[in-house]
Order: structure tokens, then sequence, then C-alpha cells
């Protein structure tokens, strides 16, 4: 679990970029390819028209170098900065039909990923460093490395970006291998470098799963007094991440118990996107 942002590599966004583009051109644009002269050029104006926080301007702005090379780009305001409504975040010079055509591409990414960096600013405030939110794998198909990055600059925590990058033993795993115990023993005699998560969904399976010396125990949907009983069985033997039925309302009184780590599915799942424009005029 990593909380250091870096910037996204182009590798990471080029590719679906270029998919989403030829998604929406098709056989052409052909509106801007009738309507709009090919070597007209035009000054267009990325804009905030709610409170937001800004992620994947740099994916928003491949959508128009796509479309033109040569399009001369200046940027105002960067990923993390926290816009108002009628915040200029950038502008660009270049040809008026490329931008036509790229303006939903690039304002799709762009109020998708801020969307996902707006609400989690709003969790890690309300959780005001008592409790690290981590994102979860409920991301948007082949759009992980960017939802992620987005939970990043919102200040939240990723937690696994794929099965590879951690052990998280689920009740499914838990009822095909015949129980915690038999689970996390199997886990240890593969001697995997990584510390065992185990999900459980009552007091019980805590116990089973403390005796079974689990590294990081997830509490599934449990009440706040349940948690906050959890997190006194477990006197510091393992990390206590709290999932399930979390609300920004409720994140105050969770960060309280004295668990580590919150994971909020709703991060990339259910986040709103925010409200951008994209105005042209002729230059």
């Amino acid at each position: 679990m990593s909380t250091h942002l870096e910037p996204l590599d182009p590798g990471q966004y080029r590719e679906v970029v270029r998919r989403a583009l030829a998604e929406d051109f098709g056989w052409g644009d052909v509106t801007t390819e009738t309507v709009i002269d090919r070597h007209q050029k035009a000054r267009g104006v990325l804009m905030a028209k709610s409170v937001c926080v800004l992620a994947g301007l740099d994916v928003a702005s491949e959508a128009f170098r796509q479309m033109d090379p040569a399009v001369a780009i200046a940027v105002h305001h960067g990923d993390g900065d926290r816009c108002e409504p009628g915040t200029i975040v950038a502008e660009y010079r270049g040809y008026a039909a490329a931008m036509l055509t790229a303006e939903r591409t690039a304002l799709n990414f762009l109020q998708r990923l801020s969307g996902i960096a707006t609400l989690t600013r709003q969790f890690v405030e309300a959780a005001a460093g008592r409790i690290a939110v981590l994102d979860t794998r409920k991301t948007t198909p082949l759009l992980r490395a960017l939802e992620k990055y987005a939970v990043r600059v919102g200040g939240g925590v990723n937690h696994r970006t794929g099965l590879d990058d951690g052990i998280l033993i689920k009740d499914n795993h838990v009822r095909l291998a015949g129980g915690i115990a038999a689970a996390v023993t199997r886990m240890r005699k593969a001697n995997r470098e990584m510390p065992t998560e185990v999900e459980v969904q009552s007091l019980a399976e805590l116990d089973e799963a403390l005796r079974a010396s689990a590294d990081i125990i997830l509490l599934d949907n449990l009440s706040t007094p349940d948690i906050i009983d959890a997190v006194t069985r477990c006197a510091g033997a393992a990390k206590i991440e709290i999932s399930g039925g979390v609300t920004l309302p409720r994140v105050r009184e969770l960060a309280a118990t004295g668990a580590d780590f919150v994971s909020v599915g709703a991060l990339t799942h259910s986040a709103p996107a925010a409200d951008l424009s994209f105005e042209i005029e002729p230059a």
C-alpha cells in the first residue's frame, strides 16, 4: 500500500486514449468535417464549473495531442489542485477541428478522474489523519491505473492494484479451503513474501484469524462497537482494516475506533463526475 504520488507514465494512458478516440470517431466526425474548415485555428479553454480536485489533466491533454500533435498547451492548474467554479484549468491553441473532435473524449477522462479525486479528498479530510483511506479493485475495467492514480491525487492510499499485488484471503477462499486456519496455513507453507490479510465477518472469525497469526485483518460489515472490540482484541498483534457500509458521514466515527485502514469501494465505483467544460473560440 503506497501513498507516494508520482505522475502517470504516458504509457499507462496513450493507448486507452487512442482507443477512446477511435470509439467516438468511428468513420469520421461528420459534423465537424462539414461545418469547420480544416485549416481554421482556435483557442480552447478547459474550465471548472463545480468545486473539484483536478486529476487526469495529462490524459485529457493527450486526447488533444493525438488529434493535433502541434497543439500548444498552457496549464494553469494541475492535478491535485482544488478548483472553484469559473477556474480556468488549461488553454489549448491549435486546429479547431481537432479540438472539436477530441473534446468529449478529453472531458470524459478529466471529469471521471477529477470526480474520483474530489470524492477521495472528502473522505481523507473527514478521516483527519486518524485512519488511512484505501481504495479497492472495484474499478472500471481497463481504467484501473488511471482511477487508482486519481485516488492518490485525492490523498487516498492504493490497496491492491491487482491479484498479484497482495494477499487477501476472502470469505470464498476460506469456504473453499476449509476455514481460516487452513487457508492461512497453506499461505504460510507457500512462504509468500507479502503480509497475509484475512477477511472476517464476525468477532469469532477475528479470534480465529488472530490465532492463525494473520498480519492484517479486514473487518467486513461489522458494527462500530464490534470494530472497537476487535481493535481491543488485536492489541497491536495485527493491523485492522474496516470495509463495508463505509459512507462519508460515518468516516469520522470509524476513524475514532483505532483501526488502521478503511477501504472505500465508492471512491472508484460511485464517484460522481466533476463538472468541467471546454469552450472554443476562433484564434
